[in-house]
């Protein structure tokens, strides 16, 4: 069997499971970020050990769970967990998930993550919208033969070489700023350079980034974004500051401190997304 076979078996497997809920949207949550999957009401969950050709997340902070059901009055399909190339995932396994979403129908995703603060300015437990990104993993999950049926009957989608000028939906992000601003609050934009890891950042590569134009760095959601835009699905990126980086901190980076700053994050994110995704999947439905 062909990858786009493991894919369409995994794919069929879910909508035998998911009934007549057909959700357009599809929502990643990050580390220390799955309780946010408790919003949402009416769930199906399905383990990902149950389906077919599923990669199982070995890292804390990520039950590896999938979730559906409705948020804010639209119906989701929510990853409560990834997995990651530092694992010793290959990026294939990495956005198998991602690959999923589209031959299920998913139009637009919100991929959120914990990420390292490079701005000086930022708070740790502060919400970024990721306008753009850098990769600096080493490699690319599109190496390798080109399979144009990922494109699923979608315009410009599939295609060896596409455009990557709007990786992160500027509409989308226009949206959240929207909701939040009816919120009374304010969303920032920054740029997130993807690594990676599983060993934290130098001081000196942080500098380095900086200089990059980075304000924010993680381990996850480039190679999703990049497999997402290659099925014509939007995305929307938000990272959660759950640290600062090496050299803006006097104390030692952990996973267990990421861990803990995304638990008490948890609340705002939900209420973030409850509000997004009536929004999004409005947006992305009137197109369809």
């Amino acid at each position: 069997m062909s990858y786009f076979d493991d894919v369409s078996e995994a794919a069929h497997f879910l909508r035998s499971k998911l009934g007549r809920l057909q959700p357009h949207l599809g929502i990643v949550l990050g580390s220390g970020l799955g309780a946010a999957a408790e919003a949402v009401r009416d769930q199906v969950v399905v383990p990902y050990a149950s389906i077919p050709h599923f990669p199982k997340s070995t890292v804390e902070g990520h039950s590896g769970r999938l979730v559906a059901g409705m948020l804010g009055g639209a119906p989701v399909i929510v990853m409560q967990g990834r997995v990651h190339f530092y694992e010793g995932y290959s990026l294939k396994d990495v956005t198998f998930p991602m690959r999923v979403m589209g031959a299920l129908g998913v139009r637009a995703v919100i991929l959120t993550n914990a990420a390292g603060g490079i701005a000086e300015r930022y708070k740790i437990g502060q919400l970024v919208l990721i306008a753009d990104h850098i990769n600096m993993m080493g490699c690319n999950p599109l190496v390798g033969p080109n399979d144009p049926r990922f494109a699923f009957d979608r315009t410009n989608s599939g295609l060896r070489f596409f455009d990557m000028s709007d990786a992160y939906s500027k509409r989308l992000r226009q949206v959240a700023i929207q909701v939040t601003e009816m919120e009374g609050q304010a969303l920032e934009e920054g740029i997130y350079l993807a690594v990676s890891g599983p060993s934290f950042e130098t001081p000196a590569e942080i500098r380095a980034y900086r200089t990059m134009g980075a304000t924010l760095v993680g381990m996850s959601t480039v190679p999703e974004t990049i497999v997402a835009r290659h099925m014509g699905i939007e995305v929307l990126g938000i990272s959660c500051v759950t640290n600062l980086a090496a050299g803006l901190s006097a104390t030692p980076l952990s996973h267990a401190e990421v861990f803990e700053a995304g638990k008490q994050v948890e609340r705002k994110l939900a209420e973030l997304l409850d509000h997004l995704a009536m929004w999004i999947a409005a947006l992305v439905d009137s197109e369809s």
